[in-house]
């Protein structure tokens, strides 16, 4: 298991079907971040508590709305034209690079919160995911399901 949520975040995602399962659970309303985040928590032991959701919900909430968002809806708006445009393409690409480094830097916010959290609690029951996905988590349990058998290869 990779030690910082950086790593263990790169090796998830690379995994088979969690592209698609995070991308299903972001268009329901997830963050993909949060849920992560979540991930390495349930992978570390971590318990989960009502305050320790909301301090990361806190914390991701303004980052993601005023910086990972924008980022993303500009790089979605030139898709169609890009594909005609060789300069904007770059651009678009360029786009997706910083949205990227949003990503990489609200990751390292949210490991440095969670960093001294306890680990191997035996109380930790993996109620991460699902207290992190909120309502968008009874209709895609599947993609849940997808990212916590990735989550324990890594």
């Amino acid at each position: 298991m990779s030690s910082d949520l950086w790593s263990f975040s790169l090796a998830t995602y690379a995994r088979p079907g969690v592209e698609p399962a995070c991308l299903q659970l972001q268009a329901a309303g997830a963050n993909v971040c949060l849920l992560l985040c979540g991930l390495w928590l349930e992978q570390r032991g971590v318990a989960c508590d009502e305050q320790r959701l909301e301090q990361l919900k806190t914390l991701v909430g303004p980052w993601d709305a005023e910086v990972v968002q924008p980022l993303r809806a500009l790089r979605t708006q030139w898709k169609t034209l890009a594909e005609e445009d060789p300069v904007l393409k770059g651009l678009r690409e360029q786009m997706k690079a910083l949205e990227l480094e949003a990503e990489r830097h609200l990751l390292w916010q949210l490991e440095q919160v969670a960093q001294d959290w306890p680990r191997d609690d035996a109380s930790a029951s993996g109620e991460w995911l699902e207290s992190l996905t909120g309502s968008a988590a009874s209709p895609n349990r599947d993609a849940l399901q997808v990212l916590r058998v990735a989550a324990t290869g890594t």
